[in-house]
């Protein structure tokens, strides 16, 4: 109707200048197929930017609205994920899969983590806050660590866009009420580490994909992650450290393989193994130091 045409052609004016812009067509979207697709068209062509249109959904709902959105049966360039904080790298490599097997890759960030009362928590220590979103339930205790684990690198290694943080409505700083973003520092340090890993060691990561199975992870576990583009370069995540082996039986000639630390970012240091030869499956050799926590190998021709 005219009012929401008014109101989306007043938002595009006012901000589409801005850069890495997503218009969502609506929290926990409940339109009809019919509704989407003529809201996502008329944004279309009014943005003068061509910005990512996504939509987003309840959890139990994915499969029901995303579904018939993927491909050219709209002109969605992407989808806005509300999950658990742990199942993140499992369901963005589902749309990731889902809408490039429709013919037209989706933009797929996850931007709302469950549950819904927790979300992301608070620093540990600010304002006395434990650092545990809930301690009086055992599948409820995490803390931004995990967050950075399972959520952050969750979804970029499953060839996801990254993350929108949602802070719960129930902790300090929650979604209704939050003033103070500080509140969440340590989880925008992890986010800035993570994005200068892939700028500064120059990692196309827009053509790679995910490669799970290289490291004996074929049903997408939280244990191991690896996205890769063959023959030329493979990143590994090891969410609770240790080391692994890759199949680089598809892969020619010698790499490099070095460690970063998410928890600090930094330079590229040595493990055990500085280099490994294609053809066969290799070990990645031990990390530099604190081999019980989470690491990214990279792995470079």
């Amino acid at each position: 109707g005219p009012e929401r045409k008014l109101y989306l052609r007043e938002l595009i004016a006012r901000y589409s200048h801005n850069l890495a812009l997503n218009w969502n067509l609506g929290e926990e979207n409940t339109q009809s197929y019919d509704e989407q697709n003529a809201m996502s068209e008329y944004i279309l062509n009014m943005d003068p930017y061509d910005h990512n249109i996504v939509t987003h959904s309840f959890p139990s709902q994915q499969e029901q609205v995303y579904r018939a959105l993927l491909g050219h049966q709209s002109v969605l360039t992407g989808t806005s994920l509300q999950n658990p904080w742990h199942k993140v790298h499992q369901q963005t490599l589902r749309w990731v899969e889902a809408s490039k097997a429709a013919g037209k890759p989706w933009v797929v960030a996850n931007d709302e983590q469950n549950p819904a009362q927790l979300g992301v928590p608070p620093d540990p220590g600010y304002k006395g806050f434990s650092g545990w979103a809930d301690e009086t339930k055992p599948e409820d205790k995490y803390n931004v660590h995990d967050i950075r684990k399972y959520t952050l690198w969750g979804n970029l290694m499953a060839g996801g866009a990254g993350v929108e943080y949602y802070f719960g409505y129930r902790l300090p700083q929650n979604d209704l009420l939050a003033e103070d973003f500080r509140s969440r520092d340590l989880s925008w340090t992890y986010c800035g580490y993570a994005i200068n890993f892939f700028h500064d060691q120059d990692i196309p990561f827009w053509r790679m994909r995910n490669r799970n199975e290289l490291v004996g992870n074929a049903g997408n576990e939280n244990t191991r992650f690896c996205l890769g583009r063959e023959d030329e370069v493979y990143v590994v995540y090891l969410l609770e450290g240790g080391t692994t082996k890759i199949d680089l039986r598809e892969a020619k000639g010698t790499y490099s393989v070095s460690w970063y630390n998410p928890r600090t970012g930094g330079k590229l240091l040595n493990g055990s193994v500085k280099s490994v030869k294609g053809g066969k499956k290799v070990s990645l050799g031990k990390p530099p130091a604190h081999p019980d926590e989470d690491w990214v190998v990279l792995i470079k021709k």
